[in-house]
């Protein structure tokens, strides 16, 4: 009977599975696991050296947070100043293009120019050395432009030419000032004033007609006997520097002679003519220089004797002045004869 003692109907006896004793030891040494853990640890964190404390990283979250977002906004220029722009570009075009057309303007003036006074030859250049002014009543003589008629080849030497020629007359101005402060200190050296003066008016114009335009001719168009000239003409202009440099008294130099003889007498004169004794003597040595540098341009040219006769020839036979005065003499002798003749 004792197996119906037991009420089938009677609440049972609360069994609870977690209180298993297998599962009772294994979820405390999980609980006790996790109490040790601490992820900000020097072994949970590997091999960083320094560890950041949680108010520190609570903080400065915080701080971010309480910032707020900037956003960057493009800056577009207003209709206002995109067009200032625009009329600026504008007005910059224009005054190119007003530039150009003045430039345009000054050229084909120049063009008609050169037509009008050359008349029958309008292809003819301008004359435009020396640079003088419009209004004055002596016009350019020569026409001279380095970059256009000039070879390239030869445009450093005849440039240097150029520049001789311009030390030259620099030199013989300023042997007139010390021709003057010689005679100051010495009356007796009138005649050596006089003779500078007389010197610079007839050898500079003298030097550019005679030595300076046959090589800028020899250079220009090849012409043998441009070149031929020239050396002729600048071997006597060496030889002048030489006697030019030595300073002969009441030769209207002032030389080394010259300026040694006045440092007793005037100290002041004699430095003052030694520097233009210098600079004689550096127009003779760079003559020298020039001369050489020229004639191994000239045998590099492959210009001849024979070349510069037949050139003289063909430019004598087509000279108007030559062959009008050759008619002339031809026609008064014929009319000679005849006239003798009964």
């Amino acid at each position: 009977m004792s197996g119906f003692d037991n009420n089938p109907f009677a609440n049972p006896v609360d069994v609870n599975p977690f209180q298993d004793d297998s599962v009772t030891r294994a979820t405390s040494r999980t609980n006790e696991s996790l109490a040790e853990y601490n992820p900000f640890s020097a072994p949970a964190m590997g091999n960083v050296d320094t560890t950041i404390p949680i108010s520190a990283a609570t903080a400065a979250a915080s701080a971010s947070a309480s910032q707020p977002a900037v956003l960057q906004t493009s800056v577009e220029q207003t209709p206002k100043a995109s067009a200032a722009a625009a009329q600026a570009d504008l007005i910059r075009q224009q005054e190119e293009l007003e530039r150009k057309a003045a430039e345009l303007d000054r050229k084909e003036q120049e063009l008609q120019n050169r037509s009008v006074s050359r008349g029958s030859n309008p292809g003819a250049k301008e004359n435009n050395w020396p640079p003088l002014p419009r209004f004055f009543p002596v016009k350019p003589c020569f026409y001279q432009d380095f970059e256009e008629e000039i070879p390239e080849d030869y445009r450093r030497i005849c440039k240097r030419m150029y520049y001789l020629w311009m030390f030259h007359s620099a030199t013989l101005f300023l042997n007139v000032l010390a021709c003057l402060a010689y005679f100051t200190a010495n009356s007796e050296y009138g005649v050596d004033f006089g003779l500078s003066i007389l010197w610079f008016f007839l050898f500079t114009p003298v030097a550019f007609i005679c030595w300076y335009r046959p090589v800028y001719r020899a250079f220009k168009s090849d012409s043998s006997f441009s070149f031929f000239f020239f050396f002729f003409v600048f071997f006597f202009q060496v030889a002048v520097y030489i006697i030019q440099c030595v300073g002969i008294p009441r030769w209207g130099n002032s030389g080394w002679i010259s300026s040694i003889s006045m440092i007793g007498k005037n100290i002041a004169v004699a430095v003052v003519m030694m520097v233009v004794a210098g600079f004689f003597t550096v127009n003779a040595v760079l003559a020298v220089i020039l001369l050489k540098m020229v004639h191994s341009k000239y045998r590099n040219t492959g210009a001849s004797f024979s070349k510069a006769q037949q050139e003289f020839s063909q430019g004598v036979l087509t000279n108007r002045t030559f062959q009008s005065a050759a008619t002339t003499a031809a026609t008064s002798a014929a009319q000679g004869a005849f006239s003798n003749n009964p």
